[in-house]
């Protein structure tokens, strides 16, 4: 066999591999995802599923019921978002290492606090104990735009290296209200 197509065949082997390993972590990030769900909303989502089948009188019921769930979903993410004053336009998970010890996934959310927007990216590793699962956040990396004071990029790089990611929101809830006020306070006297 020449050499040059034995090279050919070991890269496109090698890139069939690749392809192959991405593919499983994409169907074990699924698998993991649909963990989320208890077995009684598995069910309750399947005999829904299956009342739209059944016909076109009860088919138009499940709908009209999945409007009415999907509109109180929106409302109450509506009032989430008035209430905690947090805006999530964007997030991506990916994991990184798998196995039954621990687990490493690469998380990274967008969105705003008030007027302020932000993105903050990190990894999250979860170790199962014998009743719960223990994380910790690590390689924290946040990102703000528009921040003219020079007191939050410090708190940003402190919040940074600390790896304290509920700190951040605390904090970043408090500036982001108040750096409200200064703005209408500023408008006011213009």
């Amino acid at each position: 066999m020449d050499e040059g197509n034995f090279q050919a065949y070991e890269g496109e082997i090698q890139a069939l591999q690749e392809e192959i390993r991405q593919l499983t972590e994409e169907y074990e990030d699924i698998q993991q995802e649909s963990t989320f769900y208890s077995d009684e909303e598995i069910l309750k989502a399947i005999k829904s599923l299956e009342g739209e089948t059944q016909g076109e009188n009860n088919g138009c019921a499940s709908l009209s019921d999945l409007k009415a769930e999907l509109e109180s979903l929106e409302r109450d993410l509506s009032f989430l978002t008035a209430f905690t004053g947090f805006h999530f336009t964007s997030h991506s998970k990916k994991t990184l290492e798998r196995t039954k010890t621990r687990t490493v996934q690469r998380h990274r959310l967008s969105g705003k606090c008030h007027s302020l927007s932000f993105q903050v990216e990190f990894q999250l590793l979860e170790m199962p104990d014998s009743e719960k699962v223990s994380s910790v956040v690590s390689d924290l990396s946040i990102v703000m735009e528009s921040i003219e004071d020079s007191n939050v990029s410090k708190f940003v790089s402190s919040t940074e290296e600390c790896g304290d990611l509920l700190a951040f929101f605390r904090s970043i809830l408090a500036y982001a209200e108040w750096y409200e006020h200064r703005k209408c306070t500023f408008l006011h006297f213009k």
